[in-house]
């Protein structure tokens, strides 16, 4: 079951996502993402996910592609190392820059040094 508890930082939402990002259970992850169309930046903090498969991946994708037409930047942070060699090898990795594990680039509003609170 895959569980997103969500802080927020001034105009910044950072998502803590928990469990798998998997096909038929992104429910929660797309409701958390959807209900912040009032942040100009949001964070998935993924150091907690398990696994990802193809349908997690189009969601992401989908999440990111309606976040930037609202003009929110999508950013993924904490990435593990599983999911960071799946991005690597489905090339995902240069459409979700700072997806490498405990990195976090924000480069259009926010200088990439800064950081953000930790998921617990």
């Amino acid at each position: 079951m895959l569980r997103v508890n969500t802080k927020r930082l001034g105009n910044i939402a950072v998502l803590c996502v928990q469990g798998r990002i998997v096909r038929g259970d992104t429910d929660a992850l797309q409701k958390a993402v959807l209900c912040e169309q009032e942040a100009s930046v949001i964070v998935l903090d993924l150091r907690s996910v398990r696994m990802i498969d193809a349908g997690g991946l189009g969601v992401l994708l989908g999440l990111r592609q309606h976040a930037e037409s609202l003009g929110i930047e999508f950013r993924l942070q904490h990435a593990t190392k599983l999911i960071t060699h799946i991005l690597k090898i489905t090339r995902l990795d240069t459409v979700f820059e700072g997806a490498i594990p405990y990195d976090l680039s924000l480069t259009r509003h926010h200088p990439p040094s800064m950081t953000f609170a930790a998921c617990a």
